[in-house]
């Protein structure tokens, strides 16, 4: 059995053991292998790619976390000494923060870095670190178990889910369960793909109904506040990068069960969460969301039915307007993301075990979006209520045939959308890479 490199149910234990995180999985290099290299032309798409880490071990943040100071200077990466920082000119690598810490996010509002810094008991402090001058204030303290997954756009909030403690838990029925995925067998005794374990894994913490809570933080008061409860598995919370106070979260779990993406005021107390998407179909599937960087529009994937057709599909969030942005098996992408403008959109790709089964999927992709018109201008009656369809067209950027898909690239474009971010173990070790969006000059 292979050992898990990464899987999306590390990301969603992160709520359960918050020191764990998807960017903190360290891939050894292997016994003689010579220094990945620092620069090359893929070959099979002209694209350039350049390695902007040093030391092995090294990752970015997840898809849909900033990792970039609003000056579009630099980038923020995790190392296994700690944090630091990327100059986008020049390259250059500056350390930030030594020790065990936990890389969070960088604030859209004054760049600051934040990070989580763990205690032997379990309990943590959020700290922010000026990338600049590197001083060091602490924001909030944490109790043991208690993780941060998203600080809102003025950097007043920072929110997170935890368990609830003022009444019972019932025990996990994941814990019942082999950890590898790998090793998890079906109910009539037969062996699973990685993918398929994932699956029941994921299903036996739904079933577990374990309540719980999102909270948010007073960034300057330390005042901690709830925001909504359930015995949903709530998970990836995400700030508006321009409402202060809209969040977005899931309900996790095997996707074809749960109504998965959601949103909510932390202004305003007591309001029912909205639901962004509503299933159509027996095993329709949307996940893996985010937000358009000028917070008008979440995005995320969706398939109709898991595994056959394939989407990108949009959510206006002021006027409730949909589009659907149809892309094939191969272009299907674990992590979708979208350039600052909202003109181009990137995919990572996958490998012939996960949900598309595509059997040309290890690439990295750059994807235009394209509309579908009326013909000849002609309407149909209701029309503008209808999904917009469109297509997008793709490119391949980096051939990722070497890469372990278990460590989820994550793609993610700079300020100035040149390149596209993403983190891979194409050549044994994790390291963190860009690709130019532009082809090399010949």
């Amino acid at each position: 059995m292979k050992a898990p490199l990464l899987s999306a149910l590390a990301l969603a234990l992160m709520v359960l053991a918050p020191s764990t995180h998807a960017q903190d999985v360290v891939t050894q290099p292997k016994p003689g292998a010579p220094e990945p290299p620092r620069e090359w032309i893929d070959k099979d798409t002209g694209h350039r790619v350049i390695r902007l880490s040093d030391k092995p071990g090294s990752g970015s943040l997840y898809f849909n976390f900033n990792g970039y100071t609003p000056d579009g200077a630099t980038l923020a990466i995790s190392t296994p000494d700690g944090i630091s920082g990327v100059d986008l000119k020049t390259h250059a690598l500056r350390p930030l923060v030594e020790g065990k810490v936990r890389l969070l996010f960088v604030g859209r509002k004054t760049g600051q870095v934040y990070y989580q810094r763990p205690a032997e008991d379990g309990s943590g402090v959020v700290e922010a670190v000026d990338p600049k001058t590197r001083k060091v204030r602490q924001v909030a303290k944490l109790a043991k178990g208690v993780g941060i997954q998203t600080i809102n756009a003025d950097e007043t909030l920072l929110a997170g889910v935890a368990n609830r403690t003022d009444v019972p838990i019932p025990p996990n029925l994941m814990d019942a369960l082999p950890r590898n995925p790998d090793d998890v067998k079906g109910p009539d005794g037969r062996e699973l793909s990685y993918a398929e374990g994932r699956e029941v894994q994921l299903n036996a913490r739904l079933d577990s109904r374990i309540p719980m809570e999102i909270f948010t933080i007073d960034t300057a008061t330390g005042e901690r506040k709830v925001v909504h409860q359930a015995t949903d598995w709530l998970n990836h919370l995400q700030f508006s990068p321009t409402d202060p106070h809209l969040l977005m979260f899931c309900h996790e779990g095997p996707w074809h069960k749960v109504d998965r993406l959601w949103l909510t005021r932390t202004d305003k107390p007591g309001a029912a969460p909205v639901k962004i998407h509503i299933r159509t179909m027996n095993m329709e599937i949307a996940g893996h969301e985010w937000f358009s960087a000028d917070g008008k529009t979440v995005w995320y994937d969706l398939q109709t039915p898991r595994g056959e057709d394939f989407w990108v599909a949009g959510y206006e969030i002021a006027t409730g307007k949909r589009t659907w942005l149809h892309l094939d098996r191969n272009a299907w992408s674990v992590h979708f993301n979208t350039s600052p403008d909202g003109k181009l959109f990137a995919g990572d790709g996958g490998d012939s075990e996960m949900v598309a089964h595509a059997p040309d999927g290890k690439w990295l992709y750059l994807m235009r979006p394209r509309a579908i018109p009326d013909v000849a201008g002609i309407h149909a009656p209701g029309s503008e209520a209808l999904v917009q369809p469109g297509v997008l067209d793709t490119e391949k950027l980096v051939n990722m045939k070497d890469h372990d898909y278990r460590l989820e690239p994550n793609v993610n474009f700079t300020p100035d959308a040149k390149w596209i971010v993403f983190r891979s173990n194409m050549h044994g070790a994790n390291h963190v890479y860009a690709v130019e969006v532009a082809k090399a000059a010949p």
